[in-house]
Formats: C-alpha cells, sequence, structure tokens
C-alpha cells in the first residue's frame, strides 16, 4: 500500500470515527464485496452471509475508535467477519470433525503438483457442498491464508484437528471434483 493511499484510507477512517456517514459509505463500497465473499465462504449461505456483512460493519463503525492503524482496516475488518461467522456457526451448532491425524507417509504435497484442470467456479461450486466443517478449515487455511494454530486458535480445537479437517476436506473436494455432476457448462 502506497503511503498516499495509506493517508487518505487513515482521512476516510477519521471521518467515519467522527460520524461522517459518506466516508462510513466509502469505506462499505470499498471492502463489501470481499468481505461478503468471506462470508458466504464461511458459512454457505447468501442471507446468512449477507447478515454477517452487515453485523461485521455495524459492528466494525461502532468500534472503530478501538482501531489503531496498526494493521490495514481490510484485515481488521477481516478478523470482525471470521468472527462473526464463527459466532453464527457455533450458534447453529456445526461441529468440526475430529479425528486422528493421518500418518505422514499417506499425504505429502506433491500430490498438490498435478495439472489443472478445473474452471475455478466448479472449485468453489465443490467447496460449497463441503460438510461446514470441512469448507470452515479448507476456506481459512487456503483462501484466506491462516497457519493451523491461527485455525485452531479461532475455532477453539486442536491444531492437529486443523490439520487433519484440512487433509480431509483437500480429499473431498478431490473427489467431488472428480464426480460427473459437477461438470457445468457456462
Amino acid at each position: 500500500m502506497t503511503e498516499e493511499h495509506t493517508n487518505i484510507q487513515k482521512s476516510v477512517i477519521e471521518a467515519c470515527k467522527k460520524g461522517d456517514t459518506l466516508a462510513q459509505y466509502a469505506l462499505y463500497q470499498q471492502y463489501s464485496k470481499a468481505m461478503f465473499n468471506l462470508a458466504y465462504r464461511m458459512v454457505n449461505n447468501r442471507e446468512d452471509a449477507e447478515d454477517m456483512l452487515q453485523e461485521a460493519f455495524t459492528d466494525a463503525f461502532r468500534k472503530l475508535d478501538s482501531f489503531r492503524f496498526e494493521s490495514t482496516f481490510g484485515a481488521w475488518l477481516k478478523i470482525i467477519v471470521i468472527n462473526k461467522c464463527i459466532n453464527h456457526l457455533k450458534k447453529n451448532r456445526i461441529e468440526i470433525i475430529t479425528g486422528d491425524m493421518p500418518e505422514k507417509s499417506n499425504w505429502n504435497d506433491e500430490e498438490d503438483s498435478y495439472e489443472v484442470k478445473y474452471d475455478i467456479n466448479q472449485v468453489f461450486k465443490a467447496i460449497e457442498i463441503l460438510p461446514d466443517g470441512y469448507r470452515i478449515v479448507l476456506t481459512l487455511y487456503l483462501l484466506e491464508g491462516y497457519d493451523h494454530t491461527e485455525i485452531s486458535q479461532i475455532l477453539n480445537i486442536t491444531e492437529s484437528t486443523s490439520k487433519t479437517q484440512y487433509l480431509r476436506a483437500r480429499s473431498k473436494l478431490k473427489q467431488l471434483l472428480s464426480q460427473e455432476e459437477l461438470k457445468w457448462t457456462n
């Protein structure tokens, strides 16, 4: 981020702190699409994702005085969105499937070096079909860039469970993508 962009964003955030609705709308416009996509990938329901997005922005604007510019506004808002989604999922009793970690010999990163043969829309459609626990860990790890230690803290699970969920999600995703019924025409 350039210094000029940082200064512009800082002035918009300072205006938001003073209750400037145009500044709030500008921040909403800048971040709403990305935050909606994150919420949707986590809760897998458009209406719930819209609710999580609105609640996250409401909380963010209400708590803006606690934002100290130690990170970007987007990173700060992302944490709020993720927490809203996790609380929503916990409230609706979405369970994380626990289990032992597969033997190291059963998996390796070389499996990921296969030729890309799926359209991005196919991959996202298959992710939507994953069981909730798998989808959440896969989303946080692959799409949002959190490591297993961070995921374990966010979801209040062990690091081993996070790794297991990810490996099972990846395996299930490969299975779904190889099934004939997921071949769509655009």
